[in-house]
């Protein structure tokens, strides 16, 4: 079923047979997020070839092609994903907002880049998109523009995991590094410290005020937040290569297992052991 609004539209798809190779590709970016079940996602143009989960994101660009298979959807349990095709004017225009409310030198921080997107999307993030199938499907009066805030919303979070990961890859490359950039990757390289506020900001060489208001418009969340969600994301992947939870928990520099299942879950919507025991 498909639900249209003035700059978007959102589709929930339900599959009950296992399927190999079913075509998907649209003109405007196609932002995708599972619901249940699992398919298998395959990108001629990149040679990309990987298993598309609950609480993950997958974001094709403008006339890119995918073709998908389900090897677990039956009558009893279906796959379901939405997908927002989003006009690429609706995300010019949120591109032109956010760079004028970035006081970097660089007032350009802030493009969409026609490129797959494919990772674990927070819990903000998880919650934005429940939210967005009700705002589509209901008829209130007020519906429009709430579907706009949402919008809005959704676009700013990919724009910022795209600035994320553009300035770590230019971070990489000589005589390209830049004062966010080279904050990210000292997170980065000590996952498993407590880092300090006032080292961040030496890095950055801002001051502590003007580092959290430039890092927050950047990223959506706090340094500490940050970090804690790349802990996250790489627990999830040494779980799924086998590794013992207690060894993981305070190999990535949480104290406590408790706190360690509860955050995992509350991300990710499956606790630790379940992790494990799938693989």
């Amino acid at each position: 079923m498909s639900f249209a609004g003035e700059h978007a539209e959102l589709s929930i798809y339900d599959t009950y047979q296992d399927a190999q190779k079913v075509a998907l590709h649209s003109s405007e970016l196609l932002f995708c997020g599972m619901l249940t079940g699992k398919k298998v996602m395959h990108v001629a143009d990149c040679q990309y070839h990987s298993a598309f989960l609950p609480h993950q994101s997958f974001v094709l660009a403008p006339g890119q092609k995918v073709l998908i298979d389900f090897p677990e959807a039956t009558l009893q349990q279906p796959t379901t994903c939405l997908a927002i095709e989003i006009s690429t004017d609706k995300i010019r225009k949120v591109v032109d907002a956010l760079n004028f409310k970035q006081e970097i030198s660089n007032n350009d921080f802030f493009h969409y880049v026609p490129k797959l997107v494919h990772g674990q999307h927070n819990l903000q993030t998880q919650q934005l998109l429940e939210k967005m199938i009700t705002l589509f499907s209901e008829n209130e009066q007020h519906r429009e523009y709430l579907i706009e805030l949402s919008l809005n919303e959704l676009i700013t979070r990919l724009l910022q995991q795209q600035s994320r990961e553009l300035l770590l890859a230019s971070c990489k490359q000589a005589n390209m590094s830049t004062p966010l950039g080279n904050v990210l990757n000292f997170i980065e390289q000590h996952l498993h410290e407590d880092i300090q506020i006032e080292t961040l900001c030496k890095i950055a060489c801002m001051s502590r005020s003007k580092f959290y208001q430039q890092f927050k418009l950047a990223f959506g969340v706090t340094p500490a937040l940050w970090q804690q969600q790349l802990r996250l994301q790489q627990a999830y992947r040494l779980l799924q290569a086998g590794e013992r939870i207690s060894q993981v928990c305070y190999q990535l520099g949480f104290n406590n297992p408790s706190h360690f299942s509860r955050v995992f879950k509350q991300t990710f919507g499956a606790s630790p052991k379940h992790i494990t025991k799938a693989n």
